[in-house]
């Protein structure tokens, strides 16, 4: 094979795979176990049908940025939206990281690190601290010396552990003028956080959102960032033109005139994250973390036997035990009562498998 006229960067990294499963019981990309109210559903396919899919969709979704800024109560200049606040990851990778460096937490979300590889940036992983706890004393010396972005999960994934606001005041303080810090506040609805009180205090950080989660719209793709208004000019510079598509503003536009479901689905979210946890701790075999989020992490004497074991039952989690620090350990999301239950149920017999002699040959899945 010839060389090929890529980067090294690019071609020195992985491609990004996600295998899909077909189970009934699917638990494993933390998204909302219900679809769109079906009155929101009906109201989005009538305003779908009468687009103009011939024409453009708006230069940065404007119309949306309005409704978005009205809900958020944020000056819409302040507004950014792309679709996926993955993009805006990426955004904030361009804009601060490339030729500099991109600092985050390990474990955390994976994109931070692939996007700061991927631009050439001088990546810095910091470990959590026993528990999980924010490594604070050590992030505060990384954010001493250089400049480019930080990345801060708040609350944080995968582990689900929620950020105090003081940390974060003190490490966008220590990093203010030379670093850009992205909050990503992708569960702050089930931690009932809201960071972005530090947003308006100052002019360097970014809140990032979804509605990939809490408003159970993963399939639309859409998220959104909060910033001074100076800096979103700087971050709307960086995302392509015309990005968000005309159908997928129209259904968001649809649910914010709507958007009280939300914190019903929240509240029944919390609660059963909280059901569900108390029962896997009174399972001696299963070691459970505290989560402010809508998972659970969880650790198993085999990660990979119980995973398959509940493939092979209908259920379907993540696999986190190849991340530092996650040895063991598997990631749930909270679904409806009835698949809750489903899971706990095939659990049990898949730790009794994993746990037998014979129990590898469920692995093949």
């Amino acid at each position: 094979m010839t060389a090929m006229p890529i980067r090294s960067a690019v071609t020195a990294l992985p491609a990004y795979h996600f295998r899909h499963h077909d189970q009934p019981v699917k638990l494993d990309q933390n998204e909302s176990p219900w679809d769109l109210p079906e009155a929101l559903r009906e109201r989005s396919l009538e305003r779908l049908a009468e687009l103009p899919s011939h024409r453009y969709p708006e230069l940065h979704a404007e119309r949306l940025r309005e409704r978005i800024a009205s809900f958020e109560d944020w000056p819409e200049a302040g507004v950014v939206v792309a679709p996926g606040s993955n993009v805006l990851i990426q955004a904030a990778a361009i804009a601060a990281g490339l030729g500099r460096r991109v600092l985050s937490v390990t474990p955390s979300f994976s994109l931070y690190a692939l996007q700061a590889q991927l631009v050439g940036a001088d990546l810095r992983l910091v470990p959590l601290d026993p528990g999980f706890e924010l490594p604070r004393a050590a992030l505060l010396g990384e954010l001493a010396h250089g400049e480019g972005v930080h990345f801060l999960a708040a609350p944080m994934a995968p582990t689900g552990n929620a950020v105090e606001a003081a940390d974060v005041e003190a490490l966008v303080r220590a990093g203010e003028r030379r670093w850009l810090t992205v909050v990503d506040e992708a569960y702050g609805a089930f931690a009932g956080s809201d960071h972005a009180a530090v947003v308006r205090e100052h002019d360097t950080v970014v809140s990032l959102r979804t509605f990939s989660k809490a408003f159970g719209l993963a399939g639309v793709r859409l998220g959104y960032a909060l910033a001074d208004e100076a800096l979103a000019e700087q971050l709307q510079k960086v995302v392509l033109p015309f990005a968000v598509s005309s159908l997928q503003a129209a259904v968001l536009e649809t649910v914010l005139e709507a958007p009280a479901y939300v914190a019903e689905r929240v509240a029944t979210l919390r609660a059963e994250r909280d059901r569900l946890a108390a029962l896997l701790r009174a399972r001696p075999a299963l070691t459970i973390f505290p989560s402010v989020t809508n998972f659970l992490l969880l650790r198993v004497a085999d990660a990979e036997a119980t995973f398959a074991g509940l493939a092979a039952r209908g259920v379907l989690v993540r696999r986190q035990d190849h991340l530092p620090g996650l040895e063991g350990c598997l990631r749930v999301s909270v679904g409806t009562r009835a698949e809750n239950d489903a899971f706990v149920a095939a659990l049990d017999e898949a730790l009794a498998d994993a746990a037998s002699p014979e129990g590898a040959h469920h692995a093949n899945v």
